[in-house]
């Protein structure tokens, strides 16, 4: 899993309406029109986000947020977590698997990563879904800031569309390795 850390901090990405993303990065917190009950999707990688948002361009995704959650939070999450695909390595059977599912606070997706270009690569990126308890402490206690980040997708995308693919390299948040206690992805290894 690759992200851009600190010590004690993790940044996903989401991109929302400028109607939520606006307030939430004025306010460093989500605004009362963010709605709990549905399950909310964090995604590590900058790229990926582009990939998912079309660079902030796609409707209700128009801002682009950088989330500073903290670590601890994030371990929590993973190791609260079920994938959100039966794999038969990992699971006993599907509906052992469905049941954990519905309970669990957290899911797990493996997409593929992308490139500049956004086309895939032959690696995979971590998604985190966030429902119920997840959310609630994602939202109230885990964010750390939230930063618009809008900007800096239209930049890099100009500079790519410009055929600049080393300056828009250049100012890609530096996502590296996340070190987590170990076992912490071993039941939510891609399958």
């Amino acid at each position: 899993m690759r992200a851009l850390h600190t010590g004690t901090t993790v940044t996903v990405y989401q991109a929302y309406s400028p109607a939520i993303g606006g307030p939430a990065a004025r306010d460093g917190r989500f605004p009362d029109t963010w709605r709990r009950e549905r399950m909310t999707w964090v995604k590590p990688s900058f790229l990926w986000m582009m990939y998912r948002s079309g660079w902030g361009a796609k409707q209700d995704q128009e801002t682009v947020l950088a989330v500073e959650i903290d670590r601890a939070g994030l371990e929590w999450a993973l190791r609260n977590a079920v994938l959100s695909h039966y794999t038969s390595t990992l699971h006993a059977d599907r509906p052992a698997w469905r049941r954990a599912l519905r309970q669990a606070p957290a899911r797990v997706q493996w997409d593929p990563e992308r490139d500049l270009a956004l086309r895939p690569l032959p690696y995979r990126s971590l998604q985190l879904g966030l429902a119920g308890e997840a959310a609630a402490r994602y939202a109230d206690a885990w964010i750390v800031s939230l930063r618009d980040v809008t900007p800096l997708a239209h930049r890099v995308r100009e500079l790519v569309r410009a055929g600049d693919t080393a300056a828009a390299a250049g100012l890609l948040p530096p996502e590296t390795p996340l070190s987590l206690p170990a076992g912490t992805l071993d039941r939510l290894a891609p399958g």
